[in-house]
């Protein structure tokens, strides 16, 4: 049974290795996401969950997106429709997508198109607002809508014309392993990518037809917005991630994420189906005013890249984050790098760490692994204040819950009994 298995993990290896993303669009979510065009809807991070269960920052974020699209005027009004049944939610991972912190998600919203061409399927992901009030942690203050607006209106369609005229579009390997040699993580660190990404598409937003203080604005939004590139790499994970598990045999773990209250991940072998816990308090540094006592329960989608072998995994290749983190210096992220080396099947050619001796970074989560050694997987995150409408108060780590491996591997080992 081990060598049938080790045999089917390779080859889901193989896929997440092979993987070949390229951001080729930004467009509105609906125009790719149909379920939004048959009743109001709103995508969520993590695990399915409903209003009512929702945490402060994701309510909040329900709340920001209702008015943006113009189902209320108030909050009063957007909280009567979200508590009155009037919209639907749905997990963003369900619709090919992934979406950080709340991860909510609307019709209206831009989104970014990355096409997996090993596998020929696509995954998406919102744009990055920025820093302070921002809608991925809860706030919905006219500040918030106006930048949204401005999303919809300037941001994304710039960004779609200039994507367009790159020929098979951007190639976003090429952008990571350069980037992970410049000290990027990619999950709280995207300084480097974010800045590479924007000399690459600069040119191409030169071109396009458009006022000139809209240009300089966009280039301006983009220069600030240090995690810019987050919301592209994750799509780029998801599009990798979900052409490997079309292979449904294995224990690889091909998605991670939270909605505030569990944690829920898939493996390989199991399809679509979730194992879900009760998610950690971040641990970490906290910004001026607030403790751990104000946080909310890890939240988001951007766990997608510890799967894919970034983030908290790769913590080596960023140790000038570990003490943003609260991780410590070099030694530490290193030591954390090759501990997570333990329950990964291989490493990543394609992205190298020179602050390692160049070995890539880790390839593939084995549940079994997981379970067998105990170390459950490291977590890069912001933290979330537990009410709405505050921004960021802290970043830190948070660790995937045992208890998740654990009934994954329960349920492969069922349904292999079942097959045998």
């Amino acid at each position: 049974m081990d060598g049938i298995i080790e045999r089917n993990n390779q080859l889901i290896v193989d896929r997440i290795r092979e993987g070949a993303p390229f951001l080729i669009d930004v467009v509105p979510a609906k125009e790719k996401i149909k379920e939004f065009n048959e009743r109001k809807l709103l995508l969520h991070a993590g695990p399915p969950i409903q209003f009512d269960d929702m945490t402060g920052p994701m309510q909040g974020a329900c709340i920001g997106a209702s008015i943006f699209e113009g189902w209320a005027e108030t909050e009063q009004e957007a909280l009567a429709l979200l508590r009155g049944g009037a919209v639907d939610f749905m997990p963003c991972h369900h619709v090919n997508a992934v979406g950080p912190m709340g991860g909510i998600t609307s019709g209206s919203m831009p989104i970014f198109v990355v096409h997996n061409r090993l596998t020929d399927n696509e995954a998406y992901c919102t744009m990055n607002e920025g820093i302070g009030n921002v809608l991925r942690f809860g706030a919905y203050s006219e500040e918030v809508i106006t930048r949204l607006k401005w999303m919809r209106d300037v941001l994304g369609p710039a960004l779609s014309k200039a994507v367009r005229e790159i020929e098979g579009g951007m190639n976003l390997n090429v952008l990571i392993a350069k980037a992970i040699t410049m000290g990027d993580e990619f999950h709280m660190r995207n300084m480097a990518s974010t800045l590479v990404f924007l000399k690459e598409i600069s040119p191409y937003l030169m071109a396009v037809p458009m006022d000139n203080q809209d240009r300089k604005d966009v280039i301006q939004f983009i220069a600030n917005a240090e995690q810019f590139f987050l919301n592209i790499v994750m799509a780029s994970g998801k599009a990798v991630l979900d052409g490997a598990r079309e292979i449904q045999e294995g224990t690889i773990v091909t998605a991670m994420c939270r909605n505030g209250k569990e944690f829920g991940i898939r493996i390989s072998g199991m399809g679509d189906q979730w194992f879900t816990a009760p998610v950690n308090i971040p641990k970490g540094l906290y910004f001026t005013g607030y403790s751990q006592e104000d946080a909310n329960g890890d939240i988001g989608d951007s766990a997608i890249m510890e799967a894919y072998g970034l983030g908290g995994m790769a913590m080596v290749a960023s140790p000038g984050l570990a003490r943003f983190v609260g991780a410590g210096g070099y030694k530490e992220a290193r030591e954390i790098s090759e501990k997570m080396s333990e329950i990964v099947t291989a490493q990543n050619p394609n992205f190298p760490i020179p602050s390692w001796d160049f070995q890539g970074t880790g390839l593939g989560i084995d549940a079994r692994k997981v379970v067998e050694t105990g170390i459950e997987p490291l977590i890069n995150t912001g933290i979330a204040h537990k009410e709405a409408g505050l921004p960021q108060i802290g970043a830190g780590q948070a660790r995937a819950p045992l208890a998740c491996f654990e009934k994954a591997m329960e349920a492969y080992a069922a349904k292999q009994n079942a097959h045998s």
